[in-house]
């Protein structure tokens, strides 16, 4: 099952769904948000839930996209209480890519950059047997829901950015329950836009080049994460195709699991903050920057896979620098 939201002519959010077929209103939804809530606090399954709820009308959810009218899949009523997160250095990366990692890691112990031994902690032991703890992988912060983006809406890029550039991930959304535990409401197709040029500078420039907008959806996937994701990832320029290459994703293409990575992120009390949203991205192996791409303002960034529904498209846009002065009080 699919879920998303949309917002109808009176500017309402409408959370709608589909499963194989026709998108539906989900009957007395007034968000994702709420109603995720209401199957954390009565043990119901989500995916159960809307089922018993029943359907209304259905909509043309690619129509409305392109009107416009698709806000992020989950939101918060309160944007400071959805925290946007991530992890790098978790994915095996294509064939090439792997052999070079592997004879890199070959090398002396002195010779390793700190990002090729977290990559080899990752792959010596982020897949822990089941109820045992994995190495901790990479982890960052891109900011709070001020930061989260629509899908169709500008990904804008502060004007002191040197570079801004997409990057294809599958994220975990999660809402905290009442009594602090945290539950899964699914995935979703992510943007986990950054500045890798900042980041190239000096690995500890890492925490400033992820302070940037994101953006996930446009559906959630209910259930299970498959463990094989093929999906592609592109930039248009003027209408016309300027740079694609296929993303994979999934544990199968993963060095550790989706359970360890949610380990290491919610073993932070200050992230089981009852009633919060978190939506945590998984990383990526597949950059437009690796292979010399410079985005453009006006650029529009196109990430799909079939699992996970309609694609996440984003245009570009570059912010008009800003004088910040700081007043004493």
């Amino acid at each position: 099952m699919l879920i998303s939201q949309i917002l109808d002519d009176a500017e309402t959010i409408r959370v709608v769904a589909r499963s194989g077929g026709k998108t539906r209103i989900i009957n007395g939804a007034r968000s994702v948000y709420s109603l995720a809530m209401e199957a954390a606090r009565t043990g119901t399954g989500l995916e159960a839930l809307i089922e018993r709820k029943g359907y209304g009308e259905t909509v043309d959810l690619d129509a409305a996209y392109k009107k416009g009218r698709l806000v992020s899949p989950i939101n918060h009523p309160d944007p400071a209480h959805l925290h946007l997160t991530g992890t790098g250095l978790t994915h095996l990366g294509s064939a090439a890519t792997r052999d070079s990692m592997h004879k890199k890691l070959s090398d002396g112990e002195e010779q390793l950059t700190d990002s090729m031994k977290m990559f080899r902690m990752g792959l010596e032991g982020g897949k822990p047997a089941k109820g045992q703890i994995g190495v901790q992988p990479e982890w960052f912060y891109k900011g709070n829901g001020t930061m989260a983006i629509a899908p169709g809406a500008a990904l804008m890029s502060p004007a002191f950015a040197q570079d801004a550039g997409e990057e294809p991930e599958i994220a975990g959304i999660y809402v905290i329950g009442d009594d602090g535990a945290p539950f899964r409401v699914g995935f979703t197709l992510s943007n986990e836009f950054s500045d890798h040029v900042t980041e190239r500078v000096n690995y500890l420039f890492l925490a400033h080049s992820k302070l940037r907008n994101a953006s996930f959806g446009p559906e959630i996937l209910i259930g299970d994460l498959p463990a094989d994701i093929r999906g592609s990832s592109r930039i248009l320029r003027d209408g016309k195709l300027l740079w694609e290459k296929p993303f994979l994703s999934g544990e199968a293409n993963m060095s550790h699991t989706i359970a360890n990575l949610e380990h290491h992120h919610f073993k932070y009390s200050a992230f089981r903050q009852p009633g919060d949203v978190h939506v945590h991205m998984f990383g990526t192996a597949t950059l437009s920057f690796a292979d010399g791409i410079r985005t453009e303002a006006g650029d529009v960034f196109e990430i799909e896979a079939k699992d996970f529904g309609l694609p996440l498209r984003n245009p570009l846009e570059i912010e008009k620098p800003v004088k910040v002065a700081v007043k004493a009080l």
